[in-house]
């Protein structure tokens, strides 16, 4: 989300603002509830990827890996960047689609428990075999269990299976319910509800559980999450108010009230999208688009950044045509590192303010940080922004045009007197227009994941052209097999426990067998990659 400042002249290092943990989803798989759920859940994850692969700018995801359940753990995906491959997730999710989805049968808990020390595994020798050049940013893993069973009986059947498990590499874990129910006018946004005070004290802390809806646009709310800068490390943005006691003198002034808040963004800028008019830009260099999000992180330095409320507006005083730029959210702050009673105080504060501007219909104006790049200014530079609140204990945060930025609009006013002829043929034509009383973002398509597929997968050549014709030159008759397993292949087993006496003999040739299996999946990884780069 931020980064610091550095003196260092010439072009800076790329930095890492979307922090986002590696992250390993297992399905949990149930017969005959998956036919219900299967095309959703698969709809839903490649129109996700088709987006996650596509962003340009700096990596919001880094790695995932995807097993599934059933009568046994399995990996259909071990850890693989996201940024970029998307023909192979989607490779994946095809496979999904053509699980069996007749019959009856429950997984086993102990497999569910299987594939989560299975995936950990898997998660801290892809740790231990990364090159130097590509380390991880995040050193702990979020996994992410669907499930169409109860979420409660199958968060204890973890709770159970993981007690003697060393979890100190998992940042999150997290069980999601997928319920039987279907979001009919799709007019909510967040289909995750958080579990009460009653749930977390029977659950305990560990282990988070939600519930998500079975349709399209409900999994797809939620896996967009994971594109959100999730980080507690610190606070974003420290929002300044002035001293309660509204006077001018220089003590009230260097003593504001000081609200600590996190930033989320309200929308993906569609700059960010392959093809765009300015898709050449450097997405992470902070001279671009400087209303974004990105821009006032990217000024922070060791400190959060800081918006100085100035004054209030009327909220029927601004123009729309007055702000630019897409608006960012702010929300009190989840910072870990805070203690519970600051925490408490500041959101009772921060939903007051909310409350307050609602009533009054106050917005406010706010001035940010000094530009950079000024030397020798008795007034530094600043961007300033307009707050606005809502029903949800959240501000909205937009640019505002400042007197430098305005250019001239010699427009008369609306004549009064207009021609009878003129305005009873443009009343009957807006009269036949269908009439809504809000806009529903969710209820309008632009067939962008589609696009966004058809352009991330070349349609000549196949995923693994080298590894393939290797093992198809060994074992022609094996051709379709190797299809269907090409990614499973490359996952070295959860071991077993042996038998006392051959312990030390297992455990040998289970290391040698795992660093061979990663060594070859990181080789075809490699080639991979630079098969897709290629013309």
């Amino acid at each position: 989300m931020y980064h610091r400042r550095t003196s260092v002249k010439g072009p800076s290092a790329p930095t890492q603002i979307y922090q986002q943990p590696p992250r390993l989803l297992i399905m949990h798989i149930a017969l005959p509830s998956w036919a219900d759920i299967c095309s959703n859940l698969c709809e839903a994850l490649q129109n996700f990827f088709s987006l996650a692969c596509s962003l340009m700018g700096p990596s919001r995801m880094s790695l995932f890996s995807l097993y599934m359940v059933r009568n046994q753990h399995e990996c259909v995906l071990p850890f693989v960047q996201v940024k970029g491959n998307f023909a192979r997730l989607q490779a994946c999710i095809s496979e999904l689609r053509m699980l069996q989805r007749e019959g009856c049968f429950r997984p086993q808990g102990a497999s569910l428990q299987m594939a989560v020390e299975d995936g950990l595994q898997q998660f801290k020798q892809y740790s231990r075999h990364v090159t130097t050049g590509a380390a991880l940013t995040y050193t702990s893993l979020e996994i992410t269990v669907l499930t169409s069973q109860p979420g409660k009986e199958v968060v204890k059947q973890l709770e159970e299976g993981l007690k003697d498990t060393d979890l100190v590499r998992v940042r999150r874990l997290q069980v999601v319910e997928i319920t039987k129910g279907v979001l009919e006018g799709m007019d909510s946004a967040s289909p995750v509800e958080e579990p009460s005070n009653d749930e977390s004290s029977i659950l305990g802390t560990d282990i988070d559980l939600q519930t998500i809806d079975n349709d399209i646009v409900s999994m797809e709310i939620f896996f967009k999450a994971w594109l959100h800068n999730s980080g507690t490390d610190q606070e974003h943005m420290h929002l300044l108010l002035p001293s309660r006691s509204y006077s001018s003198t220089s003590r009230a002034r260097d003593n504001p009230m000081c609200l600590k808040c996190d930033l989320q963004e309200r929308l993906l800028s569609p700059s960010l999208l392959p093809g765009t008019a300015d898709g050449s830009l450097r997405m992470d260099d902070p001279k671009g688009d400087f209303s974004t999000l990105y821009q006032m992180a990217s000024q922070s330095s060791a400190s959060p950044y800081k918006l100085r409320v100035i004054k209030a507006l009327k909220s029927s005083g601004v123009c729309e045509s007055l702000t630019y730029g897409l608006p960012f959210i702010l929300r009190p702050t989840s910072c870990w590192q805070l203690d519970w009673d600051e925490l408490e105080t500041n959101q009772q504060h921060f939903h007051a303010l909310c409350h307050s501007l609602l009533k009054r219909e106050w917005l406010l104006l706010a001035k940010g940080e000094p530009l950079s790049g000024g030397h020798s200014m008795r007034e530094p530079a600043s961007i300033f922004y307009v707050i606005l609140p809502s029903r949800s204990p959240t501000l909205l945060v937009k640019a505002v045009a400042t007197r430098e930025l305005m250019l001239p609009s010699p427009f008369p006013l609306l004549p009064e007197d207009l021609p009878d002829d003129s305005l009873k043929i443009v009343e009957s034509t807006l009269d036949s227009l269908e009439l809504e009383p809000t806009y529903n973002p969710l209820q309008v398509w632009s067939h962008l994941y589609s696009h966004l597929s058809s352009a991330s997968v070349k349609p000549q050549g196949r995923l693994h052209p080298s590894w393939e014709s290797r093992a198809l030159r060994k074992h022609p008759c094996k051709a379709g097999q190797l299809q269907m397993n090409r990614v499973r292949a490359t996952v070295a087993p959860l071991t077993m426990t042996p038998a006392p006496g051959k312990a030390h003999k297992m455990l040998a040739a289970s290391k040698a067998s795992s660093e061979a299996f990663f060594q070859l999946s990181m080789e075809e990884e490699a080639e991979e990659e630079e098969y897709l780069s290629g013309p």
